[in-house]
């Protein structure tokens, strides 16, 4: 009888409250090309991940619950363990109230809301919610990876850091860097997108994520590109780095060369896509916004390809011509956001865990998320996820994009009396204080003179900037054009050309 009452009781709230049974079930996931089902949990086969390897299930507890029309949803959550992600999405009318209560070692609260909605709680929203200061990020923003960043991409500018120079294996967000060095050689004229590129043996025999490239076979710089950004292939990243460099060995001092360049000390590249379990092999979340930021700034063009959801490639091989299917890692191209989602990154394997580097764009405003040694292939998201929102909820960007005009510059000594003027670059601030960008002052100050000689590139004065009496930055200008020094000969044509023009 008691068994019956039980089950009555449990029917009657399941009618009454039909949000409940939602609470259990697991969000629609895309499955990618390579991936399989052990049990219960999905596992990708990026970097070299088993079903053994896999933590989702055991380290992170999810719970979604999506409400439409004029629907409600109230969510009271008290869990513990490793690590819990809320995620509470409305749409339409909706409306969404958190009351979250988590403990140990790391929660992630995420809210998203759309349309009309309006969402109440202890959570950081987005949209028309109000932001904490972002003097108060480390207190406003709650993530489970133990490493992550948040930077804006135009000026530089740290938003949000969470142990962010702590050394850590990336796993293949190692890729950021081998794209920067496969960028770098298609600018320079070394390789052009069309090359065909042979794979070697070596490049073959590469496991983890890959694209199943066969020795011999042959496949454009482009297709290999997408093959590395789309579906990570550490075989088309070890084909990619032989062709440009002759060994994957001489690409990988290359890589660490050009990390150097770009002044990020705590970096060091043992292998080219990141499979490799040495110790030497890190990098941290700070370098890998930093990577990523070259990236994109240098080779927007990237973003052509790391917004590809799915592609066919074609592989032509001794067994014949075979099409395979290119699934993109990145899953929050497909997740519903408040932003455009513009790429970058995945990489997991046993002893990274999972990591990301996520860029998007909104209203002019890039941003890059880094994350590192997240719990699960979720959590690697949602915290991408809740940076990002907190980012746009508080980033306002000034972009001076009409300088003032400049007027020449008088020269002293030169065979001429002037020479023309530039600005070396363009001026962008990121406000985090919710100013009024639109009283920032530009005041122009220029050299009275410069003397001859005069080559392009020198120094000439500063385009200074400041809001409320207080200077933010300056861009310098720069002569752009040059002028030989005068000698006793060109004194003399001057002279006579004077007495000329006198006389008329």
């Amino acid at each position: 009888m008691r068994r019956i009452a039980a089950i009555l009781c449990s029917a009657a709230i399941l009618a009454s409250y039909p949000g409940i049974a939602a609470l259990g079930q697991e969000p629609a996931i895309a499955i990618p090309v390579g991936a399989g089902v052990s049990g219960s949990s999905l596992y990708g086969q990026e970097d070299g991940w088993t079903g053994e390897d896999v933590q989702a299930a055991e380290s992170a507890q999810t719970v979604d619950v999506q409400t439409a029309g004029d629907a409600r949803a109230a969510v009271d959550v008290r869990a513990s363990g490793d690590a819990q992600a809320v995620d509470v999405q409305t749409a339409g009318d909706a409306r969404a109230a958190g009351d979250v209560r988590a403990s140990g070692n790391a929660q992630a609260v995420d809210v998203q809301t759309s349309g009309d909605a309006r969402a109440a709680g202890d959570v950081q929203t987005a949209g028309d919610a109000q932001a904490a200061p972002a003097d108060q990020s480390q207190a406003a923003v709650q993530i489970a990876a133990p490493s992550a960043i948040l930077m804006e991409a135009s000026t530089g500018q740290v938003i949000y850091e969470k142990d962010a120079d702590e050394k850590r294996s990336p796993a293949s967000v190692t890729k950021v860097m081998t794209l920067i060095l496969i960028f770098d050689a298609l600018q320079s004229g070394k390789i052009q997108l069309t090359d065909e590129v042979v794979t070697s043996a070596h490049a073959k025999s590469m496991g983890g994520s890959q694209v199943f490239l066969e020795e011999g076979e042959k496949q454009t710089v482009e297709t290999l590109i997408k093959c590395i950004v789309i579906a990570s292939g550490n075989d088309a990243s070890v084909a990619m780095a032989e062709y440009i460099a002759g060994s994957e060995d001489e690409f990988v001092r290359m890589m660490n060369e050009r990390a150097a360049s770009l002044g990020i000390s705590n970096t060091h590249f043992v292998d080219c896509c990141g499979l490799t379990e040495s110790p030497d092999h890190y990098t941290t979340a700070r370098d890998i916004a930093i990577m990523s930021r070259e990236l994109i700034n240098k080779y927007p063009q990237i973003h052509n390809y790391s917004t590809i959801w799915m592609e066919n490639i074609t592989h032509v091989t001794k067994q014949g011509t075979k099409e395979f299917g290119l699934s993109n890692t990145n899953k929050l191209l497909k997740m519903a956001t408040n932003f455009t989602v513009t790429g970058l990154k995945t990489g997991s394997t046993s002893i990274a865990k999972y990591c990301l580097s996520a860029t998007a764009e909104k209203d002019g405003v890039r941003l890059i998320a880094a994350i590192m040694a997240a719990p699960d292939f979720k959590a690697r998201f949602a915290d991408a996820q809740t940076l990002l929102n907190y980012g746009y909820a508080n980033c306002k960007l000034y972009e001076d994009k009409e300088h003032l005009p400049l007027p020449q510059m008088p020269v002293t000594g030169g065979v001429e009396d002037e020479v023309g003027l530039t600005y070396e670059g363009t001026f962008s601030y990121l406000s985090l204080k919710g100013e009024d960008l639109g009283a920032i002052e530009k005041k122009l100050v220029l050299l009275e003179s410069v003397p001859a000689p005069v080559e392009p590139g020198q120094k000439a004065g500063v385009l200074e900037y400041s809001l409320g009496g207080k200077k933010l930055g300056e861009v310098n200008v720069l002569t752009n054009g040059s002028i030989r020094e005068a000698g006793y000969m060109d004194y003399l044509k001057k002279l006579v050309g004077a007495w000329k023009l006198n006389r008329q």
